[in-house]
């Protein structure tokens, strides 16, 4: 994977916007007003190292308040710059309107290398950026709602959490300032696994779709399809371990020391697990191919392409090497604009970042719901709905006079749990919202590709809330 941290990805976002606009009607004005950012925070401040004293920069984008509050995930990496942070709360203004999740767009970054510190210093760091955001206002269950990102998760978020309790004492919602927690910590069931989820559904959904997949002569499903997929963290290994339960078959897996392929196939825990052990996916013994590059491993013959790491991954330098017919965006902005339109002309399908990784904050909306409500999902009406079918099932018993086994029984009168609800959930928000994209594109002629579409839907959205709110004082 590339480690040149991208200057210009805020413009493509950009040029993206612009190309999908000239397919609305809004005014010139209207239209930068939902493109540009807001709120830009940028800010330093020190932590004790050793015997010294370090200082580290940080960022916290809101890009659009025409829904509060605003939402976004807090990246720690040591690549992370202004121009970054900008463009991927901008992805989150359009991710939230495109799966219709109630909030503005915004996101978060801290420049380290988590490697470089320990835990208590991670601590520090995390914690004092919070009461920095908490000063500035830029936290809060109705302001701004932080969430994991690269390089961060439920340890980090619980941090968050606690900083922020302590210094909003009594604040009855003051969990609800941040999600992707532990369970323990008023978290929601399904939320870890809940961007691979989401990434799966999304492909399984185009893969259903007759008409597309004879265009790209593939038949429908995603049975025997193969797939690499670059990236084995939390994204990139739900992503794969959904795909396969689905019938897919992983035949590349892709990290940033080198790539491993096995056009039979590929064992993924094996692979997790060889890499935990030996510290690097290569010389695993499954793999009839290794590459020390990576990015040679995202040209390995595939039907579809998943890249699950970092942006500027696909370029206009190797999209003419990459074999598959559908690039799924796990990461946000993979594919340059360049990359994109060579590809969507030659044929091929991408399924657009800001739509494909959407479930993670469709998740995240519901543990914030669930931070709001003070309850549990199903909590309330488990026991009431299978006590309801309990008493249906003995009735049709009796009216039949046949019995279910056990098994039958137990299976119809179940209740959902929490996780349940929580997929039921992000798969009702995956499907529907494909199915919305790809009827803009095919409603209009001069709309080639989905991402084009997903922008034209998520700008109108937008723009219809900033209207209806008008403009005051």
């Amino acid at each position: 994977m590339s480690s040149i941290p991208t200057t210009n990805f805020f413009n493509d976002v950009c040029s993206f916007f612009d190309h999908a606009s000239q397919f609305t009607n809004h005014s010139a004005g209207l239209l930068d007003q939902i493109k540009t950012c807001n709120s830009v925070y940028r800010f330093r401040f020190p932590i004790r190292k050793g015997n010294g004293v370090q200082v580290i920069d940080a960022w916290r984008v809101e890009h659009s308040h025409h829904m509060s509050p605003t939402k976004g995930g807090i990246r720690y990496s040591d690549m992370v710059n202004e121009d970054e942070v900008m463009a991927l709360a901008a992805l989150m203004t359009y991710k939230c309107a495109i799966v219709n999740v109630p909030f503005g767009g915004a996101k978060g970054g801290i420049k380290i290398n988590t490697k470089n510190y320990s835990v208590a210093e991670l601590e520090n760091i995390t914690r004092r950026y919070t009461v920095e955001l908490v000063k500035k206002n830029f936290i809060g269950p109705a302001i701004d709602v932080p969430a994991p990102d690269y390089g961060s998760g439920e340890r980090e978020m619980s941090w968050i959490a606690d900083t922020y309790n302590t210094m909003n004492p009594g604040q009855l919602d003051a969990m609800g300032c941040v999600t992707g927690k532990p369970i323990a910590l008023h978290g929601i069931h399904g939320r870890r696994e809940a961007t691979g989820r989401g990434v799966a559904l999304a492909i399984r959904e185009c893969m259903n779709v007759a008409e597309d997949m004879k265009a790209l002569g593939l038949t429908t499903g995603l049975v025997n399809k193969r797939v690499i997929v670059q990236g084995l963290g939390n994204v990139g290994y739900h992503t794969a371990k959904y795909l396969a339960e689905l019938g897919a078959i992983i035949v590349g897996l892709c990290e940033y020391e080198g790539a491993v392929y096995n056009e039979n196939g590929l064992d993924l825990e094996a692979v997790v697990a060889h890499r935990k052990e030996a510290g690097t996916i290569l010389g695993f013994a499954g793999a009839k191919k290794e590459f020390v590059t990576s990015g040679e491993g995202l040209e390995q013959e595939c039907d579809i392409l998943v890249p699950a790491a970092l942006e500027n991954q696909i370029l206009i330098t190797n999209i003419g090497r990459i074999k598959a017919k559908i690039i799924a965006e796990a990461a946000n902005g993979p594919t340059t604009p360049e990359a994109a339109a060579i590809f969507v002309k030659n044929g091929g399908i991408i399924i657009p970042d800001m739509y494909c990784n959407a479930g993670g904050v469709t998740v995240s909306y519901f543990e914030w719901l669930k931070n709001l409500s003070h309850v549990a999902f199903g909590r309330m009406d488990k026991r009431y709905e299978e006590n309801a079918n309990s008493n249906l099932v003995t009735m049709v018993e009796k009216m039949t006079g046949m019995n279910l086994t056990l098994e039958q029984r137990g299976l119809i009168v179940k209740g959902p749990s929490e996780l349940e609800l929580v997929n039921s959930g992000l798969e009702e928000t995956m499907v529907r919202s494909y199915h919305e994209i790809r009827e803009i594109k095919m409603s209009n002629k001069n709309i080639n590709d989905l991402r084009t579409a997903a922008f034209v839907g998520a700008i109108n959205k937008v723009a219809v809330s900033y209207m209806n709110m008008g403009i005051w004082p």
